[in-house]
């Protein structure tokens, strides 16, 4: 009998390895551009979620799959290192998903994923039956073990966190089935047009909804209460990351009870602090430069 694997937040999902080069300018059609600077580490919204969590001080564990490659290796090691629960991890001979990330000066990025064959892993491929989490986040990447899972947390009363990145039918079909549903602005536009109406739609179906904005903050909708909260005004060099971070964050601020208004800024720093860095991984915060920045804002 597996002993019981208590952990503040189990994050499942999408794990990939990122190559991020630093460049002038995207390309256009046919053009060749040199990099200015390389990082290769790994990557991925749920997989980067753990990392955020174990750096806030919290525990962590990612299920999702990592090829038997090099690549599924080195993002293995990170977790290690990272202090991540590696134990729900599925290795396959299938590749690791891989991710080319071209950064401008100004921190923009656009992105490139590589999955192969690799497909989503089937509902029986991970034992959930001996974790103990307090909060479950998702992504949406592996839907066979998410909707299961999250059926499962609402009978077990363990709070669930959806991070909608993108529109399709699991991220979508989630949005009604878990506690809060933290989307991008693109999720938002790809499913109303705009961010209010977005706001007052996925509101219909979740009982809290906070659409994240980038450098413009955020908005909020909770039962008849909604709101915005603005972003921490910093420089970017990579926007890489900041919506993992932020979900991160929360999904740990949810575990430790904070009030909303503190939650919210929590995880708006925690996401705008990642911007300050090259690459997802080394731009994640620890505690302590949340907790310098929060009270920087206090003072302000």
């Amino acid at each position: 009998m597996k002993q019981d694997l208590e952990i503040d937040v189990l994050c499942v999902g999408h794990a990939s390895y990122d190559l991020i080069f630093t460049v002038d300018y995207h390309p256009a059609s046919d053009e060749k551009v040199f990099a200015n600077d390389f990082l290769a580490c790994g990557g991925g919204p749920a997989a980067n979620a753990a990392v955020q969590i174990a750096k806030l001080g919290g525990s962590s564990a990612f299920a999702g799959y990592l090829g038997n490659d090099l690549y599924g290796d080195k993002h293995l090691q990170e977790f290690i290192e990272y202090g991540v629960n590696s134990s729900l991890i599925v290795r396959g001979n299938l590749s690791t998903p891989l991710s080319t990330i071209l950064v401008k000066p100004d921190g923009k990025r656009c992105l490139i994923n590589y999955k192969g064959q690799t497909k989503p892993l089937p509902d029986d491929a991970i034992d959930f039956h001996h974790v103990k989490p307090k909060v479950i986040l998702i992504d949406g990447h592996e839907p066979h073990i998410s909707f299961p899972l999250v059926e499962y947390a609402r009978h077990a009363n363990i709070l669930t966190v959806l991070d909608a990145g993108s529109l399709n039918s699991n991220t979508q079909a989630l949005l009604s089935k878990v506690d809060y549903a933290v989307c991008s602005e693109k999720f938002a536009l790809q499913l109303a047009g705009n961010v209010e109406t977005a706001l007052q739609q996925i509101s219909d179906v979740a009982p809290v909804v906070i659409i994240t904005l980038g450098e413009y903050g955020l908005i909020w909708k909770k039962g008849n209460q909604q709101g915005k909260l603005a972003a921490l005004d910093i420089d970017a060099i990579d926007t890489t990351g900041a919506g993992d971070a932020f979900h991160g964050a929360f999904a740990y601020g949810v575990t430790l009870n904070m009030d909303w208004d503190k939650l919210l800024q929590f995880a708006s720093v925690a996401g705008s602090l990642c911007c300050q860095k090259m690459g997802a991984r080394l731009g994640l915060a620890n505690l302590s430069d949340v907790d310098t920045a929060l009270k920087q804002m206090k003072g302000m």
